[in-house]
């Protein structure tokens, strides 16, 4: 099955049917899709990319197959089948990421040690995991708690097919060759509009989500906070302009830098963003390598070199509580995994604040922390956000390696302060 499949919530059945068929209906379609899109994301590799690992942070593809087929079988299967017997309980090691509460696991620096199983065992087991999801999709029975997890998993997925597409861009990254993931689509011909601001005037404000719909648990308690008036950038920071920061030797003075960013700066050697090329006329894109566009949003910024360029134009990085105050104007759209275009697009001109969907997470200032009266889901799933909140830093919006359906204003998701290798980049603010 070629290509990238979104999720269709359009996708009813006809009048007349029972609630529950309706709700198994919608469940496994959302799952077939779901699943289906990550096989897709695999298609254009060979066996020998699913296995490799190119840096502790990243995990082979393979690994990814296993690890969301897993969540599955750990978290929903054994628990809504009597008498559940697991694939291969071996599995439940090499393929838990980091649940403590689930039991042991494989080193995370080591995925790409895992030679076996073999890519073709790991296919069977998605498989026959699908199979059994299948089956217990048609039940009627269903508890709301399992139909939750389901849900989660899905999400969970997602955010993996992500990173599939960003690990394997690290990996193809660090061969000689330079190979391309796929050949390059036609990238749009246009100019970037103008950089301007717009005006908010702050105040109390209410961030977070709310409603019915599906949010993970760092998304919520909806609730009460302040911002004074700030003005925030009508489109994300582009090459073009990053380049002028690098040109000016914006790498090599500690002026503009945090203390932990010029230290992180001066050990590894960082004097560009890391795809771009010694020249600094070319970035290595998902498409191979290709000229750099001055009019594309800059990114695989780590949040020093997002905060470094703020501080050298004069501005500042926006709270998150000011972009979701902003993106509750914008609508969910833009250049995200569905469009194939494999790589951030020059901003259109149809509205007063661009990008603020799709093309590159934008790091916001905020520190990744729980929201007044956050509460972690019981058991094993409460390791899912909340033991990260430490060390890190909040981005929003979305990138063009994120799936359309996964995204929202009120989506929280966070990095440590010196990671590079996700599609992050920034808009800029400044106080009035």
């Amino acid at each position: 099955m070629r290509g990238i499949v979104a999720q269709n919530h359009a996708l009813l059945p006809v009048d007349g049917m029972q609630l529950a068929d309706r709700i198994s209906m919608i469940q496994d379609n959302r799952f077939r899709l779901v699943r289906a899109a990550t096989l897709a994301l695999s298609e254009p590799l060979s066996p020998e990319d699913y296995v490799v690992q190119s840096m502790p942070d990243a995990s082979p593809t393979k690994w990814h197959l296993a690890h969301t087929t897993w969540f599955f079988e750990e978290f929903v299967l054994q628990h809504a089948v009597p008498g559940y017997k697991f694939h291969d309980d071996q599995f439940r090691y090499l393929f838990n990421s980091y649940y403590n509460t689930v039991g042991p696991m494989h080193s995370r620096p080591h995925r790409g040690l895992l030679s076996r199983p073999t890519v073709e065992q790991v296919l069977a087991y998605r498989a026959r995991i699908d199979e059994r999801m299948k089956v217990l999709l048609q039940r009627e029975d269903l508890s709301p708690e399992i139909l939750d997890v389901i849900t989660l998993g899905l999400n969970h997925e997602q955010q993996h097919q992500e990173l599939l597409l960003t690990d394997l861009k690290h990996l193809f990254s660090c061969n000689p060759l330079l190979p391309a993931y796929v050949r390059e689509s036609a990238t749009p011909l246009r100019s970037s509009p103008a950089l301007s601001f717009k005006s908010f005037d702050g105040g109390l404000i209410e961030i977070g989500h709310e409603g019915d719909e599906f949010s993970f648990d760092n998304e919520r308690p909806r609730h009460r906070t302040y911002t004074t008036a700030f003005h925030l950038a009508n489109r994300a920071i582009t090459n073009g302009e990053y380049l002028e920061f690098v040109r000016a030797g914006g790498y090599e003075n500690p002026v503009h830098w945090l203390s932990d960013g010029w230290a992180t700066v001066q050990r590894e050697g960082w004097k560009r963003p890391i795809y771009w090329s010694a020249s600094l006329d070319a970035e290595f894109t998902l498409t191979g390598l290709r000229g750099l566009n001055p009019h594309s949003p800059v990114c695989h910024l780590s949040y020093y070199e997002a905060d470094a360029f703020a501080h050298w134009a004069g501005a500042r990085l926006p709270s998150e509580a000011e972009w979701e105050l902003a993106a509750n104007e914008a609508p969910v759209r833009g250049n995200f995994v569905e469009n194939r275009r494999w790589h951030p697009e020059p901003a259109s001109s149809d509205n007063s604040l661009l990008q603020m969907f799709g093309d590159v997470w934008e790091w916001t200032q905020s520190a990744y922390a729980p929201y007044p009266g956050f509460k972690p889901a019981k058991g094993a799933l409460g390791e899912y956000n909340g033991k990260f909140m430490v060390n890190q830093l909040v981005l929003r919006g979305g990138s063009c390696a994120t799936p359309a359906s996964h995204i929202r204003a009120s989506y929280r998701n966070f990095f440590s302060p010196a990671a590079r290798w996700q599609f992050t980049g920034l808009r800029l603010a400044r106080d009035v």
